[in-house]
């Protein structure tokens, strides 16, 4: 899963070097995210996994996001 994450995270901020990646890393903090990038990843996990977001997800680090996706892609 965190590879799959990483090849949407690179689509999304595409000047961070993804071999630093891991699930520890903070979205905000450490990659620079913004609303606008959470929105598109948002939407490039919905088109990947299968599924929508139905409610406001806070997501701190790469690791939230995986367990995420995992507990509700189709």
């Amino acid at each position: 899963m965190l590879n799959q994450l990483k090849d949407i995270l690179k689509k999304v901020i595409p000047d961070v070097d993804m071999t630093a990646v891991t699930e520890s890393t903070r979205l905000i903090e450490d990659l620079g995210f913004d609303s606008i990038s959470i929105m598109m990843m948002s939407m490039e996990i919905e088109d990947k996994f299968g599924f929508t977001f139905t409610e406001f997800v806070k997501f701190e680090t790469v690791g939230e996001v995986c367990a995420y996706v995992e507990a509700h892609k189709a």
